[in-house]
C-alpha cells in the first residue's frame, strides 16, 4: 500500500507540474482510446464509466449528505427496466420510442419520482434506521421485478433492449457500434460529473456538508434539513437512473440483480475505496472494483480472496480511500 501511495505521490507532482501536457495527452488518449484496444477492453472501460456516474450518485448521498444508504440499486435497477418497458414493444409496454431525446430525462424523471417516494419515509429517519429503510426499499423492487413477470420478465428480466437513437426525424442517428456507444456514455459521463461538480460546489452543496457535520445547527440557523436531504436523494435518485439506463442499453437486457443489495454493497465500496466527498474519488473506486476482478479472475481462481485483502488493506491503511492517500502524500511532500 505504501508503495502504491508513492506512485501515486509522484506522478501527481509531475502532473502539476506539467499540467497542461498531461490533459492533452489524457485528452488524447480518451478518445483514441475505441481504436488502439480490443473490445473487451473497450467493454471494460465502458463498464467503468457507466459505474463511475452510479458511484458519483450516491456520492452525493453518502458523502456530501452523510446519508448511508444501503438500497442505492434501487434508482440503478429501476432505471434498466424504465427504459427497457418504455423501448419495448409488447403489448404491456408503451412501445414510444428508443431515441434518448425522450427516455433519458423519461427515466430520470421516473427515478426522482420513486426516490421522492421513498424519501417521504427514509428521510423521516437517521443512522442504521435510514440504512434499513432503504435497503428494504431495494428488495421490494427487487421482489417486484421477479414476481411481477409479465411486465418485467420476472427472474430473466427484459431482453432486447435496443440500441439509443439520437436526434429528430431525418437528422436522428442510431448508436449502434461499441465505439460510438463508448464516446455516447464518456460524453454523459463528463456532463454528469459537471453537473454534480456544480451542484456541490453551489449554496445547495455547502448546506449539504452543513447536514452532514451538524444536523441540529443547520436547524438551529434556520434551515429546513428535511428538504434539502429530500433534494440530495432525488437527485442522486435521478443520476443512478441514468447509470441503469446506459447499463440497459449495453447489454440490451435489464435484469433483476441490478435491484439487488449486493449492488448496493458495490456501489457503496466503490464510494468508500475511492474517497467519500469527494466525486472524483469514486470514479477512482469504480476503476478499481471494475477491473480489479478481471485482472485477479486472469492469474488465479482465489480472485475474491484476493479482492478481500484489498479491501481490508484500506480499511486499515487508506480509511479515507484513495483520494485521502494523495491528500496524505500530498501534505507529507510539503
Amino acid at each position: 500500500m505504501a508503495a502504491m501511495g508513492n506512485v501515486l505521490h509522484t506522478f501527481r507532482e509531475w502532473s502539476l507540474r506539467h499540467r497542461k501536457a498531461v490533459l492533452a495527452v489524457l485528452v488524447i488518449l480518451t478518445l483514441a482510446y475505441p481504436y488502439v484496444v480490443r473490445s473487451y477492453w473497450l467493454s471494460l472501460a465502458i463498464e467503468v464509466l457507466v459505474f463511475a456516474i452510479f458511484a458519483m450518485s450516491l456520492d452525493l448521498l453518502l458523502g456530501y449528505t452523510g446519508l448511508s444508504s444501503f438500497g442505492h440499486a434501487a434508482f440503478f435497477g429501476l432505471g434498466a427496466y424504465l427504459l427497457a418497458y418504455l423501448t419495448s414493444t409488447s403489448e404491456l409496454a408503451w412501445g414510444i420510442t428508443d431515441n434518448l431525446l425522450i427516455t433519458l430525462p423519461a427515466v430520470m424523471l421516473g427515478t426522482a419520482l420513486v426516490a421522492m417516494l421513498i424519501g417521504l419515509f427514509a428521510l423521516r429517519t437517521s443512522g442504521i434506521y435510514f440504512l434499513m429503510i432503504t435497503l428494504a426499499a431495494a428488495q421490494m423492487l427487487f421482489s417486484i421485478a421477479i414476481r411481477w413477470s409479465s411486465v418485467t420478465g420476472g427472474s430473466d428480466g427484459l431482453v432486447g433492449v435496443p440500441r439509443p437513437v439520437i436526434g429528430i426525424g431525418p437528422l436522428a442517428v442510431t448508436i449502434a457500434s461499441r465505439e460510438g456507444f463508448y464516446y455516447l456514455v464518456l460524453a454523459l459521463f463528463l456532463a454528469s460529473w459537471w453537473l454534480l461538480r456544480r451542484i456541490a460546489d453551489s449554496p445547495f452543496g455547502w448546506a449539504l456538508r452543513g447536514i452532514r457535520e451538524n444536523e441540529q445547527r443547520m436547524l438551529a440557523l434556520g434551515y429546513n434539513t428535511f428538504r434539502y436531504k429530500m433534494g440530495a436523494f432525488v437527485i442522486s435518485g435521478a443520476f443512478a437512473g441514468l447509470a441503469g439506463l446506459l447499463l440497459a442499453h449495453f447489454f440490451w437486457h435489464a435484469a433483476p440483480e441490478n435491484l439487488y443489495w449486493t449492488t448496493s454493497g458495490q456501489v457503496l465500496i466503490m464510494v468508500i475505496i475511492g474517497g467519500a466527498g469527494t466525486l472524483n474519488g469514486p470514479i477512482l473506486g469504480a476503476a478499481l472494483m471494475r477491473l480489479l476482478p478481471n485482472f485477479a479472475s486472469s492469474y488465479t481462481d482465489r480472485w475474491q480472496t484476493v479482492m478481500g485483502l484489498v479491501f481490508i488493506l484500506f480499511v486499515l491503511f487508506a480509511p479515507q480511500g484513495i483520494i485521502g492517500l494523495l491528500r496524505a502524500r500530498r501534505k507529507e511532500g510539503e
